[in-house]
């Protein structure tokens, strides 16, 4: 059977698969990262990671990968195949798609950036499924997008597309990792929101999830967290509306799992603020953590097709 490798490469796991025609994952695995061992290691355990699915391919399905794509963090250079920079991970400048072509007996290599990617399977096979623009939104430890059309990811002239976690929606806010204050990534991302509660809980523990149990429980402390939370995002959305004009609206990411807790008021948040522009239907991704691998795999083949038109 013909099959692809994929792999999503995260700060703290990595999730693979060999990945049939039709999308089907024949065999999943994970593992940890291993940051904490350097860039270097990090690199080591991707390629070996690859070759032992390249492996898996050959035994169980009676021929080696015919391609991979691999899904990274950070800043990534698609058409060079270079994961040029990722602060999680501690790499510069790492040619990614040739290290991995190599490893495996030079069969083409897809790098793709990790939210652009879970993007592309949102579209293709998940909640955008049928819709001919879509923008897919990550609200996880910061915010990134993923600007769909017509079944395709729009990267942007220098690969920063979708980049809509660092609009400045409270000017003069908190500080952002990118320079400025007041990106919308401080303010409504998984990782700001479990800070802000932890601050009026009390509770130096406590995360996002939390904060949205308490708001199920009627916890004013809460419900003030949430909504400066929710009334951010809402402006950066509308900014992106307004920019994009969508058709459908897709919000994945640990945020995203307190369900109707986020989704109702945020519908809410979006349609008070709109004046001429269309709402988009605002819907939860629907593949989960896989998302990242399903789309790693989507590249994969969409090179080999391209192959086979050229």
């Amino acid at each position: 059977m013909r099959n692809v490798i994929a792999l999503d490469v995260g700060g703290t796991g990595m999730k693979a698969a060999v990945v049939a025609a039709d999308g089907a994952l024949l065999h999943e695995t994970r593992r940890p990262t291993g940051r904490d061992r350097g860039p270097d290691a990090v690199v080591a355990s991707i390629l070996a990671f690859a070759e032992e699915l390249r492996q898996e391919g050959l035994v169980r399905f009676g021929e080696p990968a015919a391609a991979a794509g691999v899904a990274v963090p950070g800043i990534v250079d698609e058409a060079g195949g270079v994961a040029v920079y990722a602060a999680n991970l501690g790499w510069r400048d790492v040619p990614l798609r040739a290290l991995l072509s190599e490893r495996l007996g030079g069969v083409p290599v897809a790098l793709g950036h990790d939210v652009r990617t879970g993007g592309l399977a949102e579209g293709r096979l998940g909640a955008a499924r049928g819709a001919d623009r879509f923008l897919f939104l990550s609200l996880g430890t910061g915010i990134a997008g993923a600007i769909g059309i017509e079944g395709r990811i729009e990267a942007g002239a220098h690969g920063c597309a979708g980049e809509i976690g660092h609009i400045v929606v409270r000017p003069g806010g908190p500080s952002c990792g990118c320079g400025r204050a007041g990106c919308l990534e401080t303010l409504s991302s998984a990782s700001a929101v479990a800070v802000a509660w932890a601050a009026a809980s009390g509770d130096p523990e406590a995360g996002a999830a939390e904060c949205a149990k308490a708001v199920e429980s009627g916890d004013p402390r809460a419900r003030a967290v949430w909504d400066e939370a929710i009334c951010a995002l809402a402006d950066g959305l509308v900014t992106g509306l307004t920019l994009l004009d969508p058709r459908t609206l897709i919000i994945g990411g640990g945020l995203a799992a307190a369900g109707d807790t986020l989704f109702s008021p945020l519908r809410a948040a979006v349609e008070d603020r709109i004046t001429f522009q269309t709402v988009p239907h605002i819907v939860p991704a629907a593949l989960g953590d896989i998302a990242g691998c399903l789309g790693a795999g989507l590249l994969a083949w969409d090179l080999l097709s391209a192959e086979v038109t050229a």
